[in-house]
């Protein structure tokens, strides 16, 4: 185990994951002039049931974009690992930011390439009837299921629990599962809006043959 900051939010982050976030609050901000002076990750852990969650996703600082007149801070990151926090500090020794004792959690990162091939075409049905065909076009053939997850209409509570499963079978089967309901209300949808649309347009119909 290891003693790491912790940056508690109100999301999930996941493995490959880039972040961009707005830091303001003075303990935060000590928080990143750390990671950029001493070379240091942090972990974000969900807050969640206003409490902070015992998985978490190790992060690493890249950029520093804009340091404003306040102090705030614009910068970038980006997800490399998942954590279980064993002991959980709200402050580090000497610092105003929480930290963790964590221990890494090590993932199975084999997936089920038919699996794969018919979750990529319920993402397609769910991304052409929402239309965001421009995330469609931005889908690597051997995605993972970190790499979707935030697009596919999941609860953070959902995503709290894919980020527990370690592996990734196991994640192709909650998603798969996730998108065979959630498609046909989607779907369902999407067909409503479209009578709305037509009522009132005037239709050029054929009648039938009796």
């Amino acid at each position: 185990m290891r003693l790491l900051p912790l940056f508690p939010l109100n999301l999930v982050a996941f493995p490959g994951e880039k972040l961009n976030l707005h830091i303001f609050e003075p303990r935060y901000r000590e928080l990143v002039r750390d990671c950029f002076t001493e070379g240091l990750t942090f972990g974000i852990t969900p807050f969640l049931d206003n409490a902070v969650q015992e998985l978490g996703t190790e992060m690493r600082l890249l950029s520093v974009e804009k340091t404003h007149a306040g102090g705030e801070m614009d910068i970038r990151t980006e997800a490399v690992g998942i954590f279980r926090v064993q002991k959980f500090y709200r402050q580090a020794p000497g610092k105003l930011y929480a930290a963790g004792q964590v221990e890494p959690i090590v993932q199975d990162d084999v997936a089920d390439s038919a699996l794969r091939q018919r979750i990529a075409g319920q993402v397609r049905q769910l991304y052409e009837a929402l239309g965001l065909r421009k995330l469609l076009l931005q889908l690597d053939p051997e995605f993972k299921i970190f790499d979707v997850a935030h697009h596919i209409g999941l609860s953070t509570e959902q995503e709290y629990q894919l980020l527990g499963t370690t592996a990734e079978q196991e994640r192709q089967d909650m998603v798969y599962e996730h998108l065979t309901r959630l498609l046909p209300a989607v779907l369902e949808a999407e067909r409503l809006k479209e009578r709305v649309r037509l009522n009132g347009h005037f239709k050029n119909l054929q009648p039938p043959t009796f």
